[in-house]
């Protein structure tokens, strides 16, 4: 860096390097109609914006806010994480109308699986969505995982494989861009890149957690996200900072020709070591086209800085204007298989009435209640409730992460609300609580929510205590397995919370006709 002042260096800098740094940036906003800020940014050339909980209220309403932002640019790319199942953002309010992966990967139905992403990609279209961060091909081979769990389709790298493509085949056929994530794999970790940095190993090309990744690719996903993960043996800096991650090794060794994203830039596993200008202009010298930015960090003074900086690594040498260059137009192109994608989904549906928005029947969510219902697993006797009678619900409480966000419910207490307006539902988040509870349920049939009881330590204990004292109880398991109920209790499995899989949890234990809430109607 020589003497030249700031402000001296801004006054030369070329407003075209300043477009191209837009164009590499997806950050997110707070509201529900984009600020003037965004709209201003749109029209300089920013890339797109990513779309969280507290900018979604209704379709309606999501739908105008992207109309909008597509008005102040039409080739912006609108992102949204919405994987189904635990991470949901169109439905954070009520949960998910489709299970997420791990239910997928239990049914394992290649076929069913295609036409739950085709449903969730026609709902994303529907309001504007270009982009979805989804699916998550991560192999979760380690139960320990605080991150991933059910959010994988498992921990069988072959079964990930194929449905991770079946995924992105279903959705991109709705015309929404796929985005498999987090690479090179984050299924073997014990600890959350939010907060910390993970570090994993990879043995060669054939190294279980790639296979997934090479089955997109097969498929033809529009792009692939990055994980703030370190390689051992491979660098020494996370995944998403590494050229040897996602140039030699994604692009050269793969062959992945698509678009790059990073996962959120604001994430611990970059920011504990350095800022998130530095941070962001390493991850575009890495290979990264599109930055996340704004899960927490959603202000115009973020955009501001990291344009900033962008353009600045270019004028001090630390940044190739190639390189930037290079990122803007994987960008551009991810816009132009966007617009053929709406075009073809466009195309197909006219041509058949199955491809139409909703079934003969109106709901738009069929193959994800078929989903749900054929993925929940009951161990021990068969479950036997009053219909008449509301249950009382103990739910032991799991720390969520951010990637399910504190918005997201855990499904089983809403559904049984659902069911019987005014059923008592109790939290708990140790044994003492629990023991409080259980004076309450007399009387009445009780069901408990559980979550990854094998990954924290008071749990297993206070279900113990729980089912002495009541042993009729039936255990509601919404996690990734990893628990053994005592012999003689009901243990019903869900393989994940999503709002559609506790409707048939409540449909089996106490069956009613007519079926559970569909979800959206026409």
């Amino acid at each position: 860096m020589d003497g030249t002042s700031k402000s001296a260096r801004s006054s030369h800098r070329s407003p075209d390097l300043r477009a191209l740094a837009l164009a590499v940036m997806q950050p997110g906003f707070v509201g529900l109609t984009p600020p003037d800020w965004v709209l201003r940014e749109l029209e300089a050339g920013l890339g797109g914006v990513a779309l969280f909980a507290r900018n979604i209220d209704t379709l309606e309403q999501v739908a105008a806010l992207n109309a909008q932002i597509h008005t102040a640019n039409p080739r912006a790319l609108i992102a949204v994480d919405e994987e189904a199942g635990d991470v949901t953002r169109l439905e954070h309010a009520t949960g998910s109308s489709w299970p997420g992966n791990l239910a997928l990967g239990v049914v394992d139905d290649v076929a069913l699986t295609e036409a739950v992403a085709r449903e969730i990609g026609t709902l994303l279209a529907r309001v504007g969505i270009d982009l979805d961060y989804a699916p998550d091909a991560d192999v979760n081979n380690n139960p320990a995982n605080p991150v991933i769990g059910v959010r994988s389709f498992g921990a069988d790298p072959a079964l990930v494989a194929r449905h991770t493509a079946a995924w992105i085949t279903g959705l991109q056929s709705a015309g929404v861009l796929a985005c498999a994530k987090h690479f090179p794999g984050h299924g073997d970790t014990a600890t959350d890149s939010h907060l910390a940095l993970p570090v994993v190993t990879l043995e060669g090309l054939e190294h279980v957690a790639l296979q997934p990744f090479r089955a997109a690719i097969e498929a033809g996903t529009a792009s692939i996200m990055s994980a703030h993960i370190v390689v051992q043996g491979l660098d020494d800096q996370p995944a998403t900072l590494s050229r040897k991650v996602l140039v030699d090794l994604l692009r050269t060794q793969l062959g992945f020709t698509g678009l790059v994203l990073s996962d959120g830039m604001e994430m611990g596993g970059i920011t504990g070591s350095m800022s998130l200008a530095e941070g962001c202009v390493r991850a575009i010298g890495a290979g990264v086209d599109l930055l996340c930015i704004g899960g927490g960090l959603a202000d115009e003074q973020t955009v501001l800085e990291v344009a900033e900086a962008l353009v600045a690594a270019v004028h001090d040498g630390r940044l190739e204007e190639s390189r930037l260059v290079d990122a803007a137009q994987q960008v551009g192109r991810a816009a132009d298989e966007r617009t053929r994608l709406r075009e073809a989904a466009a195309a197909a549906s006219a041509k058949t009435a199955a491809a139409t928005w909703a079934s003969a029947t109106g709901v738009h969510n069929v193959s994800g209640v078929e989903a749900a219902g054929r993925a929940i697993v009951v161990h021990g006797p068969a479950p036997t409730a009053a219909t008449d009678k509301a249950p009382t619900v103990i739910e032991l409480a799991a720390p969520s992460n951010i990637a399910v966000g504190d918005e997201t419910l855990s499904g089983i207490a809403t559904a049984v609300a659902g069911r019987w307006p005014g059923a008592r539902t109790t939290v708990v988040s140790n044994e003492r609580e629990l023991l409080d509870a259980l004076p309450g349920a007399d009387g009445h049939n009780v069901w408990v929510g559980v979550r990854d009881p094998h990954r924290h330590a008071w749990m297993a204990p206070a279900l113990a205590t729980l089912l002495a004292a009541r042993p009729d109880a039936v255990v509601i398991d919404t996690g990734w397995p990893g628990w053994t109920a005592p012999t003689g209790t009901t243990h019903v499995v869900t393989h994940g919370a999503a709002r559609v899989t506790a409707d048939q949890v409540v449909q089996l234990l106490a069956p009613e006709t007519p079926s559970p809430r569909p979800g959206f109607h026409t």
